[in-house]
């Protein structure tokens, strides 16, 4: 029987839901996070993707998280638990993220802003210098230097931002960040005053903040962008050397591939 990894990038907004098999990248699923959902909601739904993802929950070996959310950290643990037979292991209390955290108060950086950074790191492994950008729920600039994690920028991100318009504004139409144009123009339209707005005004955040935190970093600066809306903005914007948008989940399957090899090695020293 193949064994498969279930990953879970627990965010304010949606927890992602990854399955990886072997090396292989985790295929994503999406749910919304639901702190007032009961374990067994949440692990019935979990089947759902399983059987979705043609994943028989005997296959599932392990289950690693990565949490911003507290309230939902016993939901996940239990659905895991009673459904896939498998106990829940976060990081960075369970699995370490191996960087250096140079944070003031170390305990006070988020888990996905850790695991984004580490993530970040191992796809550009000889790059001086890292800039993650997160564009969840909030936008979050992250820098490593070496294998040092140095802290970054928490900034507004889209969605908060445009609900935020939304409760000021009657009459403003929702967003849509899917653009035809790749230039900015003047909109002549509300619909496409705020759509260019928001990506053309998030991806000069992006560019102006990347620049200014470069300037503070040693050697090349390679920049990773994330999150839900990484793909709209990198499509107007040159700053990004590589577009991830599951680079969480990513981070998270690597996280468990070093620690359980970095596990054997030692094993085999013991008995050696």
């Amino acid at each position: 029987m193949a064994s498969s990894i279930l990953y879970f990038d627990i965010g304010n907004t949606s927890c992602k839901i990854g399955i990886a098999r072997g090396q292989s990248r985790p295929i994503p699923y999406v749910l919304p996070t639901d702190h007032t959902q009961t374990a067994d909601q949440f692990g019935l739904h979990l089947l759902q993707i399983l059987h979705h993802a043609e994943v028989i929950p005997a296959e599932i070996t392990a289950c690693i998280a990565s949490s911003v959310v507290p309230n939902m950290n016993s939901i996940v643990r239990h659905a895991c638990e009673r459904y896939v037979r498998q106990p829940l292991l976060f990081t960075p209390d369970d699995l370490p993220v191996p960087l250096e955290n140079r944070y003031a108060l170390p305990h006070e950086v988020g888990a996905d802003r850790l695991v984004g950074a580490f993530a970040a790191r191992r796809l550009f492994p000889n790059s001086p210098a890292i800039i993650s950008v997160d564009f969840g729920t909030a936008t979050t600039f992250d820098c490593v230097q070496g294998n040092a994690y140095l802290g970054g920028l928490i900034c507004p991100g889209v969605l908060s931002s445009a609900a935020a318009l939304a409760t000021k504004t009657a009459r403003l139409p929702r967003v849509n960040l899917e653009l035809d144009e790749v230039r900015l123009i003047p909109g002549r339209s509300t619909a496409t005053s705020l759509s260019h707005g928001f990506v053309f005004g998030f991806a000069a955040m992006a560019e102006g903040l990347c620049s200014r935190l470069a300037a503070d970093l040693t050697g090349p600066v390679s920049i990773v962008g994330t999150g839900g809306f990484a793909t709209s903005i990198a499509k107007v914007s040159p700053c990004f050397h590589a577009v991830r948008p599951d680079l969480l989940l990513e981070g998270l399957h690597l996280l468990y591939i070093e620690h359980t090899e970095n596990q054997t090695a030692n094993c085999t020293k013991e008995l050696l």
